[in-house]
């Protein structure tokens, strides 16, 4: 079995949700094998990273440009071919255009879908650096990612309703799987947070919020900054550490801020560290399909973190999740008591991703997934 990416680099994300979810299948039988189409930009670099962490792994450099995916498929055909690989696990949309193109002619048996967001919904939103000719597809090319498949991923239940409203998808032949923490996340006990807090220069009295990622367009900056501009202005001790690249919109924080705003780019296994020091994580997003449906891997971070979660409203499933669960303060509109969460608090946040975002808590679903494409 053959789960195939196209065009995405190595990075936290796609450890966390291509790299280990193959561990985690093959430790369970399923026998999966990565074949990953990256840029033919740093392809050696890329190809190192991938195989450092997956030593089977088969990468492929993109030919001649990501638009001409078609092209690929050539090289996917050979694979499947020789490798005699006959099921693919296809992430996203243009992957699993490529697999339903060898199904087509008999090369490949069974097709899933791993739908990892609303990817018409979000080119459309945000103007991304996407060639015209893609813009003009994707709508096409994600319905039949849709409809055409054997059996789907959803990382929402909002992700499924999506598909329901956008392209009259009525079948069954999918399970709803969230973004979850990587294994080797680890889990920080409460002995390490002090020593944390000291390290990065924080007081008792300090209360901490977290963002960690970037600060792109559907990452909504500026309804952040809303939240966060008032409570830095009312109280010193309301700080924000980014774990983010140095950005223009948090630089101009910073300018009106010195003291309570800072930004770190760390390795991504030093984030817990400083995650586990803060006391609240950030997931604050403008309204849009985009995000209506989106399973962001920095939620089940947070949590993993002990952080409850400040969080917009609308927000995948997960708006929903942290008032069912107590697990942080969803936003609407007025204005909140924001207080220390207590120690015992952060050992709840961790027993909640235990229990709901890693691969064991997912198992049954796995289970049915393998089940389904054998």
């Amino acid at each position: 079995m053959i789960y195939l990416t196209y065009g995405e680099p190595p990075s936290g994300v796609y450890s966390s949700q291509v790299i280990d979810v193959i561990k985690y299948l093959n430790q369970q039988g399923g026998h999966l094998k990565l074949v990953a189409f990256v840029s033919l930009r740093d392809f050696i670099k890329t190809k190192q990273k991938l195989k450092t962490e997956l030593p089977d792994a088969i990468v492929y450099p993109m030919l001649p440009k990501a638009t001409y995916w078609q092209f690929n498929t050539i090289v996917l055909f050979f694979i499947c071919l020789f490798s005699n690989q006959r099921t693919i696990i296809a992430r996203n949309v243009i992957a699993t255009n490529m697999a339903l193109v060898l199904r087509k002619i008999g090369i490949v048996k069974k097709v899933c879908f791993d739908g990892r967001g609303a990817i018409a919904a979000e080119w459309k939103e945000y103007e991304l650096n996407v060639a015209s000719q893609w813009k003009k597809n994707i709508d096409t090319l994600e319905k039949k990612a849709v409809l055409s498949t054997d059996f789907r991923i959803a990382v929402t239940a909002e992700l499924v309703k999506y598909w329901e409203h956008n392209y009259q998808y009525s079948s069954n032949a999918h399970v709803v799987i969230p973004c979850t923490v990587n294994s080797a996340f680890v889990l920080k006990n409460n002995a390490s947070i002090q020593t944390n807090r000291t390290e990065l220069g924080l007081v008792d009295k300090d209360i901490v919020f977290a963002y960690s990622g970037s600060t792109a367009g559907w990452q909504s900056f500026k309804t952040l900054e809303s939240f966060i501009a008032p409570l830095l202005t009312a109280d010193k001790h309301y700080k924000i550490i980014f774990l983010a690249k140095q950005e223009a919109s948090i630089d101009s924080l910073k300018e009106k801020f010195p003291q309570q705003v800072f930004q770190k780019w760390v390795n991504h296994a030093d984030v817990t560290k400083i995650l586990s020091a803060c006391d609240y994580g950030i997931l604050i997003r403008e309204q849009s399909i985009t995000n209506q449906v989106a399973s962001p891997t920095k939620f089940a971070e947070y949590l993993a973190s002990g952080l409850p979660v400040i969080i917009s409203p609308n927000l995948g499933d997960y708006s929903t999740f942290v008032e069912t669960h107590s697990c942080g303060i969803k936003l609407n509109g007025k204005e909140h008591i924001i207080e220390k969460p207590e120690i015992a608090e952060k050992e709840r946040m961790k027993a909640l991703v235990l229990r709901y975002f890693t691969k064991e808590a997912n198992q049954e679903k796995y289970a049915q997934l393998l089940l389904s494409l054998n």
